[in-house]
């Protein structure tokens, strides 16, 4: 396939700028892919769509505050910087605008307590940049001066309802720079309805990383997806091989989830390392049988990995439809459910 081929023409005004205003009230676009079949729901009824003993595996990554807005100490220029991933307690790569003008050795003020000193650049393009210790109160400063990192196009700033409504109810390990926004869907409701219907539910964890939205420029053979760091417990592979003895489905909550769980694949071991596993058409998938997804961007790795599960041209049906019966797009938008 080609890169081509994961164009859409998206009215501007179907892009979600704030969550709904309650979680579960999004809709849900169901496709039996067997049948070929499109549906259209609600996601407090997702249980409806599943069965007893499936297992629903989640991302319990927390989203960090993650952006900065900064001055160069020398001119007093404003600069934003968007971490990516702590390399050490000090030290983490980032994304910073403007780039061209904060040159290496650069010094950048957050507070009165908070500096950066820019080392340098990696090979992906992203920024080093070291903060200077104090008494190791960084963290503690990092979560007053930050903001959640919200996409770039929910065009207005961060606010207050940001800081839960862009986490999941269950995040807990904090690492990510960015939402695995399929999970945003669910409330303590949804919870329960599933439970009293038997469905199980287990977590792993992948810190969303800039690999996961790094812009696909060249062929899609050709395009590198870069090291993002996930982890998965004793207690979900457990779960996990359950599921398989008992031929129940094992259904991803998410892209990252997804590829979390692709992986390790057949080799069901507790695992805690980095996975740059690039998903798209003809991968043949080892472990999920079913899809909880939002509706992703154009052009994206996203994209690709829902069209190999779920069949490009079935696929592009479902998001025409989505997009005809106006459903909210991207992050704070609505979900999508591949039987």
């Amino acid at each position: 396939m080609k890169l081509s081929d994961f164009n859409f023409d998206l009215p501007k005004e179907l892009i979600a700028q704030y969550p709904s205003e309650r979680r579960g009230d999004s809709r849900l676009l169901v496709i039996r892919k067997n049948r070929k079949e499109i549906l259209h729901s609600y996601f407090r009824n997702l249980a409806d769509y599943l069965d007893p003993d499936d297992l629903l595996i989640l991302n319990n990554t927390r989203v960090i505050p993650a952006r900065l807005i900064g001055k160069k100490e020398l001119t007093g220029g404003k600069v934003e910087v968007l971490l990516t991933e702590k390399i050490n307690n000090n030290c983490w790569r980032s994304l910073i605008k403007p780039n061209s003008r904060v040159r290496t050795g650069a010094t950048i003020n957050f507070n009165k307590k908070i500096k950066a000193i820019v080392l340098g650049s990696d090979n992906d393009g992203q920024r080093i940049i070291e903060f200077n210790s104090v008494n190791g109160i960084l963290q503690k400063e990092l979560q007053k001066i930050g903001m959640i990192p919200l996409p770039p196009y929910i065009k207005r700033t961060p606010q207050p309802i940001d800081r839960y409504r862009y986490q999941t109810i269950y995040a807990s390990k904090y690492g990510a720079i960015a939402a695995p926004t399929a999970g945003l869907h669910f409330t303590r409701e949804t919870f329960m309805d599933l439970k009293k219907k038997g469905i199980k539910t287990a977590y792993v964890t992948l810190h969303v990383n800039y690999p996961t939205f790094r812009p696909v420029r060249k062929e899609i053979t050709e395009h590198r997806m870069g090291r993002e760091f996930f982890e998965i417990s004793p207690r979900t592979i457990q779960a996990i091989n359950k599921v398989n003895r008992t031929r129940n489905r094992l259904i991803a909550v998410g892209t990252t989830s997804c590829r979390s769980l692709e992986t390790i694949g057949d080799n069901l071991k507790p695992v805690k390392r980095d996975t740059d596993l690039f998903i798209y058409h003809p991968y043949k998938f080892k472990l999920i049988k079913a899809l909880l997804t939002n509706f992703h961007l154009p052009r994206t790795t996203l994209l690709m990995l829902v069209s190999a599960f779920c069949g490009h041209r079935l696929l592009m049906k479902a998001y025409q439809e989505a997009i005809d019966r106006k459903y909210r797009f991207f992050s704070y938008g609505d979900a999508m459910l591949i039987i």
